[in-house]
């Protein structure tokens, strides 16, 4: 446990004791709905007083403890000191209802809703968003804290740009090295490593049906994998962030072996790898002529594997940025700050930025108008 983390469990168990009870109402002017999950809600507020706008952060308080409700808000408060990470306001108090603590506002929306389906955005404007990821991640992981839960809904717009983005929602942090039960989840996100806990049950999707002490439960926990939070969890999550930001889709529906597409990717993967690269933890990117010339020298091979069908829109020094965060060996994953080398470059080949491109045109105006409310409608269910 580092110093940070032990401080912030400090932190916790000290404010609790000055949370105090205040009507929302006399104080802010509610404004709007932000965003909406199994958290609660995050609603945009004018506070009445000074005429600032931010969001205020909503935890129902018959399914949210007291300390992790103090933990999340601790954290933004004092951790959270990176320009790409969401602070707290420094109010947080409770109603009959919900604890509520205030944060930044991000007025221009989350990337879930700019990411155009089937085309991304640009790659200018992606490059951008990943730096200033990178960035934030790399400060919460020289903290000793992980995210868990990076995804377009949690990248929060502060211009219509992506100039200035912010990585916010940290109610899935945890500290490096916690134990955890595995859970396996079908998505592109769900690490590779989370499929040995594949036809596990959630615990905490079936509270409601589980009857204390009962030995269905007992049997349950015996089958629990429980492993140790790393950061490789929130690299494998950039690099399929990125992914959806080019391409406006993801690689795969899910990670797991009879997953067609990502078997594809596996069989490439596995074929890139060298007896040297077992030994190193992040491989420098390659131009496309190193990548030539080491394919120069397997001649030999007569049944090479291809690239990964879904990767071949990409160049090379692409390539080497997705294989290093998608890397299927968790203590071989590239970090955040080792992926900014692979940024300033071209990453999408001429033919399909040209094609792309086309595509942006079709959707500007009216059509990206539909395409951005049907996403939006998409996340809300």
């Amino acid at each position: 446990m580092t110093a940070a983390t032990k401080l912030l469990d400090e932190m916790c168990h000290l404010t609790v004791q000055s949370l105090t009870a205040m009507d929302t109402s006399e104080h802010f002017k509610l404004l709007k709905l932000l965003g909406e999950g199994s958290y609660g809600k995050v609603m945009l507020a004018l506070h009445k007083k000074s005429g600032t706008p931010m969001a205020l952060k909503f935890f129902p308080r018959e399914s949210t403890s007291l300390f992790s409700f103090m933990r999340e808000y601790n954290l933004s408060l004092s951790f959270c000191t990176h320009p790409s990470l969401t602070r707290a306001l420094g109010i947080a108090y409770f109603t009959p209802s919900h604890f509520i603590f205030a944060q930044q506002a991000s007025l221009f929306g989350d990337l879930y809703e700019v990411i155009v389906p089937e085309v991304g955005m640009e790659e200018d404007c992606c490059q951008r968003v990943v730096s200033q990821l990178c960035g934030a991640l790399s400060h919460l992981h020289s903290l000793g804290f992980v995210h868990r839960d990076v995804k377009p809904e949690n990248v929060f717009l502060c211009d219509s740009a992506c100039r200035w983005v912010k990585l916010g929602d940290f109610g899935m942090v945890k500290a490096r090295g916690t134990r955890v039960p595995e859970v396996w989840y079908s998505s592109p996100y769900c690490t590779p490593e989370a499929e040995i806990a594949r036809g596990n049950e959630d615990s905490g999707s079936s509270q409601n049906d589980q009857s204390e002490g009962s030995k269905e439960d007992e049997e349950k926990e015996k089958k629990r994998v429980w492993v140790s939070v790393e950061p490789s969890t929130d690299s494998w999550a950039l690099g399929i962030l990125t992914y959806a930001m080019l391409t406006g889709s993801h690689p795969w529906a899910e990670t797991t072996s009879d997953c067609r597409s990502y078997k594809k990717y596996q069989e490439w993967s596995d074929q890139e790898k060298s007896p040297s690269d077992e030994l190193d933890v992040w491989t420098a990117p390659q131009t496309e002529k190193e990548q030539k010339t080491k394919e120069g020298h397997k001649t030999g091979q007569k049944d090479q594997t291809p690239i990964a069908p879904q990767f071949a829109c990409f160049t090379p020094l692409a390539c080497s940025f997705f294989q290093s965060l998608l890397d299927l060996r968790p203590q071989h994953r590239g970090r955040p700050d080792d992926a900014l080398s692979y940024l300033g470059g071209e990453w999408m080949v001429a033919k399909e930025r040209m094609r792309l491109e086309k595509e942006r045109k079709k959707s500007s105006g009216k059509g990206a108008i539909r395409c951005m409310k049907e996403m939006e409608g998409r996340g809300e269910r």
